[in-house]
């Protein structure tokens, strides 16, 4: 029963559907037709005006050409009579070909001499302006040269002046230095001198006395004060000597710099200025 029912229903749907199919397409073939009488009706109203314009246009040009036609005939009678004035006209040509020919002449030899004329006055106009910067630049040379002279003048008198207190100094600086260092390489010497003995002393001493154990460390202990103090002193007298090293280098480098900024060469000194190497170097 249900599939019977069902049976009907699809039935009666596909009845209902296929109506609804074929108004549609009623609906369709009526709108297409309709479209077709539209397009119909207009493409016949543009053929038509088309047709119009197309017979307006030959109509003008039938006129056109006959409006040529008279122009080419006009033209052609016009050719005639110019190709007689030409023919005038050569003639005449010829007979002025001669003159001509001698005006053109002489136009370009005076055009020539005239763009000379108008170069040498230029070149006049350029000389006497180079001229007039050259005197100005001869004037302020000659400026600059007394100005020079005078600067000259004045930096031989302070390289003479400082040369002479370079040398001074120079000449005391080494003096005291190398008394300096002499004095502290002999103190250095005789301290080193002196710790070798007290070594070797030390050594007979420790040696022949057979000391006990006790009295040997403390004497050990005694003696490493002492060495560290002199080591010490010892340290203290290159540290100096390293000071006086830098400053005698220092103030020869200060020196060499001057003499460089005052564009005085080195080898003018007449010696070699001795750098201390510093100690350990």
């Amino acid at each position: 029963e249900m599939d019977a029912k069902y049976n009907r229903k699809m039935q009666a749907l596909r009845e209902e559907m296929d109506l609804r199919r074929k108004t549609e397409i009623h609906e369709l073939e009526e709108r297409k037709n309709n479209q077709i009488s539209e397009l119909m009706g207009k493409h016949e109203g543009a053929f038509g005006d088309i047709k119009n314009y197309y017979n307006d246009i030959t109509a003008k040009n039938m006129s056109l050409i006959s409006l040529l036609k008279e122009q080419v005939e006009e033209m052609r009678k016009k050719e005639i009579v110019l190709e007689k004035e030409k023919t005038d006209v050569l003639l005449q040509n010829k007979e002025l070909t001669e003159p001509l020919q001698q005006a053109r002449e002489q136009v370009a030899e005076l055009q020539k001499k005239l763009a000379r004329y108008d170069k040498d006055k230029e070149i006049l106009m350029n000389s006497k302006a180079r001229l007039k910067v050259t005197q100005k630049e001869l004037k302020d040379l000659q400026w600059e040269h007394e100005v020079l002279e005078q600067r000259f003048s004045k930096v031989q008198a302070e390289r003479d002046e400082l040369y002479q207190k370079f040398t001074k100094a120079i000449n005391e600086v080494q003096q005291k230095t190398g008394f300096k260092n002499l004095l502290l390489e002999r103190k250095l010497q005789g301290l080193l001198s002196l710790l070798e003995q007290k070594e070797v002393e030390l050594g007979e001493v420790v040696a022949v006395s057979n000391l006990d154990p006790s009295a040997l460390s403390l004497v050990s202990h005694k003696l490493k004060d002492v060495l560290n103090s002199k080591n010490d002193t010892i340290q203290d007298l290159q540290l100096q000597l390293a000071r006086v090293c830098k400053a005698h280098n220092d103030m020869l480098q200060t020196f060499e710099a001057k003499l460089t900024a005052f564009g005085i060469p080195l080898d003018n000194l007449g010696f070699q200025p001795l750098a201390f190497p510093l100690p350990g170097q």
